[in-house]
Parts: C-alpha cells; sequence; structure tokens
C-alpha cells in the first residue's frame, strides 16, 4: 500500500469530495495509473481558489482510492481529465504549519514548501499518520 499526496486547491478539492473522484496533474494519468484500490491519498490544499485565490496552506481531504484503475471523464468533447475513485472520510481542514516539524518528508523546514511543487508524491507510513490524525478530529467535513 501507498501513501499519496496531491497537491490541489481547495475548490477543486470540494468538487472532488462531492464527486468521490480525483484528478492529477491537470487531469494527466501518469500518475494516477501509479495508483492502487486502498492506497491514501490526502489533499493539501495551497490555496482556496485555483490559480490565484488567497493563500490557505492546508490538508484539506483525506480517503482511500476505491477503484482499480484510472479512467478518463467525459466532461465536455474538449475536456476529458482522467480520474480515480475516492472513498473520502470525514476530516476537518488541518493547516500545515503546525505539522511541518513532524513531518519527514519536509527536508528542508525552512523551505517546506518545496515539494508540494510535483503536485502528486508519495509519503512514508509515519508522515501519513501525522496528517491524518491531525485531521481525524470529531467535526464537520468537506464530505458533507
Amino acid at each position: 500500500m501507498t501513501n499519496w499526496i496531491n497537491t490541489v486547491s481547495r475548490d477543486h478539492v470540494e468538487r472532488a469530495v462531492r464527486g468521490r473522484f480525483t484528478q492529477a496533474n491537470h487531469g494527466k494519468p501518469h500518475m494516477l495509473r501509479k495508483m492502487a484500490r486502498g492506497d491514501w491519498l490526502v489533499f493539501y490544499s495551497p490555496r482556496t481558489v485555483y490559480p490565484d485565490g488567497p493563500p490557505l496552506q492546508a490538508f484539506t481531504a483525506i480517503g482511500r482510492i476505491a477503484d482499480d484503475e484510472a479512467y478518463q471523464a467525459d466532461i465536455t468533447p474538449d475536456l476529458q481529465p482522467w480520474r480515480r475513485n475516492v472513498d473520502f472520510l470525514d476530516c476537518v481542514e488541518t493547516p500545515i504549519r503546525p505539522l511541518i516539524d513532524r513531518l519527514g518528508f519536509i527536508q528542508d523546514k525552512t523551505r517546506w514548501g518545496y515539494k508540494f511543487r510535483f503536485g502528486v508524491f508519495t509519503i512514508d507510513d509515519a508522515d501519513l499518520d501525522v496528517i491524518r490524525s491531525a485531521m481525524m478530529v470529531t467535526a464537520p467535513t468537506l464530505a458533507q
């Protein structure tokens, strides 16, 4: 099992949670094809709205991949992004700054945002536990 972070603005995360899916890298399939059923997926949102909304810098959703392969959604003739189905958990939006010192995937704590420029990347179980524990406080969720 692999743990993933997907860097996506909050407005796009909200659409994904409502639709029970994820997209990555502007609808391209290559990273989605690496995911497997049961993999954990955490969404990090640098901004509230894509592309120039106010900064947010928070984890905004968490779930597990719920299908066996990527599929292409037929939105319009010009828009057919690749997706994976996701079972989202109830969670709270969680600012990253209080977690930075505990996250091993952030090697340079002074330039912590660098890693998120890759869009989708893997994290280890210890980092997933830190993030999941912070997000799983009983409270209203994006999934509602």
